[in-house]
């Protein structure tokens, strides 16, 4: 899966734009994507633990390897503030 996705540096996410509409239409994916948030950012609360992001923005899909710091209704947040708005996530591994 992970040939289709460019690895980016955490940092240069802030440099992303990012469009309104969702990646996932299926209910079920979207609960599923819902869920593996929650678990991240329980992995990045309580142990520090990397996760792989695969999201994609204006331009291609991407992946990114890293710590969730935090989760508002819209964004899921990385170190630094940097933040992947939720609807352009297809999963977290």
């Amino acid at each position: 899966m992970t040939e289709d996705y460019k690895i980016i540096d955490k940092e240069d996410i802030a440099l992303l734009k990012f469009p309104k509409t969702d990646v996932l239409s299926d209910v079920d994916e979207i609960k599923t994507r819902t869920g593996e948030i929650n678990r991240a950012l329980s992995l990045g609360n309580l142990e520090h633990s990397k996760i792989k992001i695969f999201f994609e923005d204006v331009e291609s899909k991407k992946v990114v390897d890293t710590t969730v710091w935090g989760v508002t209704d819209k964004n899921v947040i990385l170190k630094q503030g940097v933040m992947i708005p939720i609807n352009r996530i297809f999963k977290l591994f």
